[in-house]
């Protein structure tokens, strides 16, 4: 009976990976692709993608759940890499002048989302996501009207023809994979970029190296407990905004990485998804809302995107029409984030009534003495 409840207790917990192993075990032989071909998408995928989910964790350990807010990070190295491209700074230097550039946006609107999420506590991740919009309606104003007449654009390439405002997409070709290209190594035909890897590598010892802190110390007390945490002397609201500030800078470090990787940037467009597919890669790999590790990062990227490399031919394979894939790994994704956020809910309900439960046992075990 032990074992057959560890079974379960297993699979409960472990539901969602368990059922994207299924999946792409069924669309990888039907989409017909060649084992180098998908491990070749899998590695670009994973050094493009993993930098940015990492920036959720560390709010996760804070009690504040999945930051929705990334994307002001996304945005602020939008606006630091259209800087720069308006610089013609490129390679190397241009990608590290991008980070640098896009620290004190990311600062300030991780400290103005901070303070707003304290404000809400209870309800950081319906509020982070509703941010999110109002910044990018602040966003837009910025590139469609501020840049030209208020921040100084020199290159007609990148503003639209009427003087003003950046055009819909502004390329970074001169910096595309420069970063991933560097210390590139090929194996069997497969693409290994080593040098993003490291980073990545890097950003993992210092989330390891920053859980052992007193800052992380804090905000790991902050998340289990906000009372208790206040009363052993925490500044609770502090901690919760700077875990936030550091998501956010980490965020836009995040941004810089996968926009060289592209080669270009979506102006309107590029930032919009980028919290909602790091959240649904993220709870993919087995995190949830209150727990998340480094392991759940790199199993969400290899199971959510090859999902995403393999359903859109399989999709045409069984039906003839490769939109159904499309539409399928949307939907997924979506429902991806529904389905851990019930679960989380479900699991905290049934927590406070086995406490209440509890409670009133108590009760009346003192009422009949």
């Amino acid at each position: 009976m032990k074992k057959e409840n560890k079974v379960l207790k297993f699979l409960g917990n472990n539901s969602v990976p368990i059922m994207f192993v299924i999946i792409c075990a069924f669309c990888i032989p039907v989409s017909g692709f060649s084992i180098p071909y998908l491990l070749n998408e899998i590695f670009t995928r994973m050094g493009r993608n993993v930098f940015l989910i990492m920036a959720l964790l560390i709010p996760i350990m804070a009690g504040m759940g999945l930051n929705f807010g990334m994307t002001l990070g996304a945005m602020a190295a939008e606006i630091a890499l259209i800087l720069v491209a308006d610089w013609q700074i490129w390679g190397i230097p241009g990608l590290i002048l991008a980070m640098i550039v896009s620290i004190p946006f990311s600062i300030a609107l991780g400290t103005l989302c901070g303070k707003i999420l304290n404000r809400a506590k209870g309800r950081e991740m319906i509020t982070s996501y509703i941010i999110s919009f109002f910044i990018n309606g602040v966003y837009q104003l910025v590139v469609l009207y501020m840049m030209g007449p208020i921040i100084p654009i020199k290159h007609t390439s990148i503003k639209l023809p009427r003087g003003y405002g950046i055009r819909n997409t502004v390329s970074l070709l001169s910096m595309r994979q420069a970063l991933d290209n560097l210390l590139a190594v090929r194996i069997g035909g497969v693409k290994i970029p080593v040098l993003t890897f490291l980073i990545i590598a890097l950003l993992c010892l210092f989330i390891v190296w920053f859980r052992k802190t007193k800052l992380g110390q804090d905000m790991r007390a902050v998340g289990q407990d906000m009372e208790v945490a206040r009363a052993a002397g925490i500044d609770v609201d502090r901690t919760r905004i700077l875990s936030i500030v550091i998501s956010t800078v980490l965020a836009g470090f995040g941004m810089v990485i996968y926009l060289q990787n592209m080669g270009n940037i979506a102006t309107y467009s590029s930032h919009s998804q980028i919290g909602m597919f790091a959240i649904a890669a993220l709870l993919v790999g087995g995190a949830s809302v209150d727990r998340a590790s480094i392991g759940n990062v790199f199993l969400g990227v290899i199971l959510f995107h090859t999902m995403f490399i393999v359903a859109p031919e399989a999709g045409a394979k069984i039906t003839g029409d490769s939109m159904i894939g499309e539409y399928f790994r949307v939907f997924v994704s979506y429902a991806v984030i529904t389905v851990a956020l019930v679960m989380y809910e479900t699991k905290k309900r049934k927590a406070k009534s086995a406490v209440g439960q509890q409670l009133e046992a108590e009760q009346r075990e003192e009422e009949s003495k």
